[in-house]
């Protein structure tokens, strides 16, 4: 067994909360893709909405099997309604940078970063579907690195720069803290350190994102 009687509900829930991020990726990059003008930039994002989709329901199954009858069990997080909120905003506003910012960057960084410390836990356990696993996880990477990419594309034009870029960060940083932080039993009740968790999230963004 991959997890104790103890551990399934709150992994399962733990689940849930990527799954509800990955929808909300889903949203973000179609119209994303609706906005842009650059063909290639366009296929890029609609194939990314094919696959946050795909990892939505690949966390859905793993919530079924875990925890059935929690399946509607989600964790209460304003916080990542807020951000999607923001996010949502910057789209009306026809802000392609700084969605790349918030989506790509910030929200990817943090997918990123809790995939990283679950595949750590389920190599540990010699977990199943390894192929499946590192094919979301290099997805997620791929996702974040076009994000980046953009941002400095965007810097090269004269479009942004550093010290704008870090100032609207800090408040999507703020925000993930607390959607990390808001799981914080949760992570207790599976022996894991939220701190450590949101501080993670730091180590997959640019310097003057993180700072």
């Amino acid at each position: 067994m991959l997890a104790g009687p103890d551990e399934r509900e709150p992994i399962a829930r733990l689940l849930t909360f990527l799954e509800h991020g990955e929808r909300m990726a889903h949203d973000c990059a179609q119209t994303q893709a609706a906005l842009s003008d650059d063909p290639k930039t366009r296929r890029f994002l609609l194939n990314q909405a094919k696959q946050e989709a795909m990892h939505a329901r690949v966390f859905q199954g793993a919530i079924v099997w875990l925890a059935p009858k929690h399946l509607r069990d989600t964790p209460f997080l304003p916080a990542l309604e807020e951000y999607r909120k923001i996010l949502d905003d910057a789209l009306a506003r026809h802000d392609l940078t700084e969605t790349f910012l918030a989506e790509q960057v910030v929200l990817e960084g943090l997918g990123e970063a809790v995939l990283t410390r679950i595949e750590q836990g389920l190599m540990k356990r010699a977990a199943p579907f390894g192929r499946l696993r590192r094919i979301l996880l290099h997805q997620e990477e791929a996702h974040h690195g076009f994000g980046r990419r953009q941002i400095e594309q965007a810097i090269k034009r004269g479009e942004t720069d550093v010290q704008d870029l870090g100032r609207r960060a800090q408040r999507y940083l703020v925000l993930t803290d607390a959607m990390v932080f808001t799981l914080c039993d949760l992570f207790e009740s599976i022996d894991e350190d939220a701190t450590a968790w949101a501080q993670d999230v730091r180590t997959f963004l640019p310097d003057w994102c993180a700072a």
